[in-house]
């Protein structure tokens, strides 16, 4: 096995996929990191279930973050040559009938819902709120770079960040902690 370290990267450079050597300064490195971060959070989430079909859906979800972040670690004229996996389709079909069955479970929404409850619930939104600080990114790299977004990638980053919304309300509704309702502060 190579070891950990390369000292490649030792003078604040990285190699993408097809060898390009770029900043690890630059807004495709921050990006795909932030990708990384989220997977982080994700896997950190799962620390805390028990439900082996949310826990199975989470590697599912945890991989294709990774076949994405290979995408974005690679220009996109050479994500063919390197025949580099796409998030499919069939992910977010699964995210959706997930998002489905939770949400028949639950109460339908006349407030805005605070991050919080139980532990689960609470980390479930910051998953959710990672997820929109990269679908942001995302959408920034791209009218940057002028490349396009990786195959189905803005649908699925999308989706997953309504997930984890109704992940956290779900494991509330489990958990029997109650849902903490937004009501404007007043000074």
């Amino acid at each position: 096995m190579a070891k950990v370290y390369t000292k490649t990267g030792d003078k604040g450079e990285t190699s993408l996929v097809s060898g390009t050597r770029i900043s690890k300064g630059s807004e495709r490195i921050q990006l795909y990191g932030d990708l990384d971060e989220l997977n982080s959070h994700i896997g950190f989430l799962h620390s805390f279930l028990e439900d082996k079909e949310i826990l199975n859906l989470g590697q599912k979800i945890q991989s294709a973050l990774f076949d994405l972040g290979s995408n974005l670690a690679c220009e996109e004229l050479m994500r063919e040559k390197f025949k580099l996996p796409q998030v499919s389709l069939s992910i977010i079909k699964e995210l959706e009938t997930a998002i489905d069955m939770m949400d028949k479970e639950l109460e339908p929404l006349k407030n805005f819902v605070l991050p919080g409850g139980s532990q689960a619930a609470a980390y479930s939104h910051v998953c959710r709120t990672v997820c929109r600080r990269v679908e942001v990114e995302l959408v920034r790299f791209v009218e940057l770079s002028k490349e396009s977004a990786p195959e189905n990638a803005l649908i699925f980053l999308n989706r997953l960040s309504d997930y984890y919304f109704i992940l956290g309300r779900y494991l509330n509704k489990k958990n029997k902690s109650p849902e903490i309702l937004w009501k404007p502060a007043i000074s």
